[in-house]
């Protein structure tokens, strides 16, 4: 009989000296620890799974361009946005083709109404990013993370009410509440919603 003793998972540190120091492992060590992770995400945006696939492979090859010289202070994240970013670039190539899944379009039609609704010359991109991203630091964990898995990872309410633990109401009604803050902290920034 034999024992099939899995090896442990490597440290995201270990992870990216395997890049640093150009070893392919790098990828198989990646894909083994965050494969279903960031399938997730990219599905999540385009409710495709070959695109998501596509997504995935493009993210490695962008990982192993980059790293070096970045040094990603987290491997998740970093590859959570370049994953994120690739599922964008494929919904919007699909978006001219007229191929729009309902999820995505209801999640950011959520937050249309807080856009500011300004000239091009009336404000700095940068500044209203770093408002967003002040307010989005500002929010509690539990906020933060409905918040991001909703509109940073277009996780359906549903979902997000199961990983919590806690009712689709509750979700819709924090939701509510996170939208109502940030229209404050916009107004209060001056920008026009």
């Amino acid at each position: 009989m034999k024992l099939h003793l899995s090896r442990p998972v490597l440290s995201d540190e270990k992870i990216v000296e395997l890049f640093f120091a150009r070893n392919e492992q790098a990828i198989d060590e990646t894909d083994r620890k965050y494969k279903s992770y960031l399938v997730k995400v990219a599905y999540n945006i385009l409710s495709d799974r070959d695109e998501a696939e596509q997504c995935l492979d493009d993210t490695y090859v962008r990982a192993w361009n980059t790293i070096p010289p970045k040094r990603p202070d987290s491997l998740r994240a970093y590859l959570a946005t370049v994953i994120r970013n690739c599922a964008l670039n494929c919904y919007r190539a699909r978006s001219s083709e007229k191929r729009i899944p309902s999820s995505l379009t209801q999640s950011l039609d959520e937050l249309d109404f807080l856009i500011p609704d300004q000239t091009e010359d009336s404000y700095d991109d940068g500044e209203l990013s770093r408002t967003l991203s002040e307010f989005i630091r500002s929010l509690d964990q539990r906020r933060m993370y409905i918040f991001m898995s909703r509109y940073y990872l277009s996780r359906p309410i549903v979902e997000i009410a199961d990983l919590l633990g806690v009712s689709r109401s509750t979700v819709n009604k924090e939701i509510a509440a996170i939208k109502t803050l940030l229209r404050e902290k916009l107004e209060s920034e001056g920008f026009e919603i």
